[in-house]
């Protein structure tokens, strides 16, 4: 399983809506619209990040380019 990672747009770290966790999985995400899903081209849908709560397992959406994730470094 991968790492955790957290997130921020801009300088303002992303938080949890739910736990205030800042630990998150990362995913793509397809938004799937009903025109398309009926045409069988879903492919071609818009997709945004997902962010999965470490703690809870939220999900979190976002289509801002500015998002950006990185891995915490390892304590030794």
């Amino acid at each position: 399983m991968a790492r955790a990672v957290h997130a921020a747009i801009g300088q303002r770290p992303i938080l949890c809506l739910m736990c205030d966790g800042d630990a998150f999985r990362r995913r793509e995400v397809l938004l799937n619209t009903t025109g398309m899903e009926l045409f069988n081209m879903a492919w071609a849908n818009r997709s945004a990040t997902g962010l999965i709560c470490a703690s809870c397992g939220y999900v979190h959406l976002f289509v801002n380019p500015a998002l950006r994730t990185w891995r915490q470094k390892r304590q030794r």
